[in-house]
């Protein structure tokens, strides 16, 4: 009993790892000769109290596993806060870069239910004639859903990302207008770089939050040239976002084209520390944007957050109606020989929108990737059992054997404290 607790204290909370069978030999190795020495450790998964190796699922999605979304939220915290003021291999320098954070919505598809704000922030009453509590279930749905264009909507979702890659061409196109050069003679004087997440808005339709910063021509490590200033990269988005636009499919003779919606708010972020909610801070920017990276679709269908295998399977899930006929319609449309491309059957669940939800340009700062190294690396020189002049030969094997914990295992999870410092490892006896 003992060793099983500390093998699932290793989990950190996670509460539906994956179980491995196999094994794994640590060899001692002779730099000089090459030769395999003795053993200096050996693991296999038939000695452990679980019976099998237990590694965590790494699920970014609250819903799914809290422990892994909260591992993933604070490495999106940490990559967001290095491209604002530096660290994790990026210089501090970028501080002092120009940098906004951009919030670019989706257009109108019909008048939903909203909390509409006055003069001086007071609330006023939708269109219904009803001031909704901050968690009414209306908010978001359609005035009139017979008429609301839920065609449109799951096409926007499943554009959005293409519509993302062509603001980003005009927006560089924008910045070296301004600049009075050509697209070019911009990349040898600067670069733009940029960290955005997905969220989505109660009635369904993805928008962006973005992170967009103006560097010098190597990014973050050379300072920007002196025309580079915030309200030049904020006129540049405005107008790039204003010309962006994604062809979408030919349907019934309809042409849809995709464009962002006109709530577009661009902010400059100011310092590191807050002051009384006046200026946009890093700190504030970094949690909000890694506050959204863990969550997806639930947010506007309230439970669904995994793939549907078969269209009946909506008729029993707990969702608000118009989160239904999202799906459904996204379900329609995915039948059709011309939309294959879309996969909209397999990201039903999802709405229609089947992108990353928390991307970056290669310079903004570190990757999530490296973060996960970095911890890894880390535990492993803990619990090495070499000195620091040995060098190993590790020799595994594993093979999928199933994932979550049996009940009693859950019973047990659900007790302990997750052991410090075991984010993102695979747990042992």
């Amino acid at each position: 009993m003992p060793a099983l607790l500390r093998q699932l204290s290793g989990l950190g909370g996670c509460t539906n790892p994956i179980r491995l069978d196999g094994h794994r030999t640590e060899h001692h190795l002779n730099r000089d000769t090459g030769e395999i020495g003795r053993i200096l450790h050996h693991l296999d998964s038939t000695e452990l109290p679980a019976g099998h190796l237990l590694v965590r699922c790494n699920n970014r999605r609250t819903t799914r596993c809290a422990a892994c979304a909260e591992t993933y939220r604070r490495d999106t915290f940490h990559l967001i806060t290095a491209g604002l003021r530096g660290g994790k291999g990026t210089p501090e320098e970028v501080a002092t870069h120009p940098h906004v954070f951009a919030t670019f919505t989706a257009p109108s598809f019909g008048p939903v239910h909203n909390r509409p704000t006055g003069p001086a922030g007071v609330r006023s009453p939708c269109r219904c004639g009803v001031r909704h509590d901050q968690d009414d279930d209306a908010l978001g749905t359609p005035l009139d859903p017979d008429r609301y264009d839920y065609e449109s909507a799951v096409l926007w979702n499943a554009h959005a990302g293409l519509l993302w890659r062509r603001f980003s061409i005009y927006l560089r196109r924008e910045v070296a207008k301004r600049a009075g050069l050509t697209q070019r003679a911009f990349r040898d004087y600067a670069r733009l770089s940029f960290a955005k997440v997905a969220e989505y808005q109660k009635r369904g339709a993805v928008h962006f939050h973005a992170v967009i910063r103006l560097d010098g021509p190597g990014g973050g490590d050379t300072p920007p040239p002196a025309w580079a200033t915030v309200e030049l990269l904020t006129d540049a988005i405005r107008a790039a976002a204003s010309r962006a636009e994604a062809p979408g499919p030919v349907i019934d003779g309809r042409a849809h084209t995709f464009a962002f919606g006109g709530q577009l708010d661009v902010r400059p972020i100011r310092g590191a520390d807050f002051n009384g909610g006046k200026e946009l801070t890093d700190r504030a920017v970094a949690a909000y944007i890694a506050k959204y990276a863990t969550k997806g679709a639930e947010t506007a269908t309230g439970a669904l957050d995994r793939p549907i295998r078969l269209i009946a399977e909506v008729a029993q899930l707990d969702i608000s109606e118009h989160a239904r006929r999202l799906i459904r319609t996204a379900w329609a449309l995915g039948a059709r020989k011309d939309l294959e491309h879309l996969r909209l059957r397999s990201w039903a669940h999802m709405l229609g929108f089947r992108g990353h939800f928390s991307t970056k340009s290669r310079r903004y700062s570190t990757t999530l990737g490296a973060l996960r190294d970095a911890r890894a690396a880390w535990r492993r020189a803990q619990a090495a059992e070499t000195g620091p002049d040995e060098t190993t030969l590790v020799l595994a094997h594993w093979t999928y054997a199933g994932t979550g914990l049996t009940p009693a295992e859950e019973w047990l999870t659900a007790t302990i404290t997750p052991a410090p410092g075991t984010e993102g490892e695979p747990t042992h006896a």
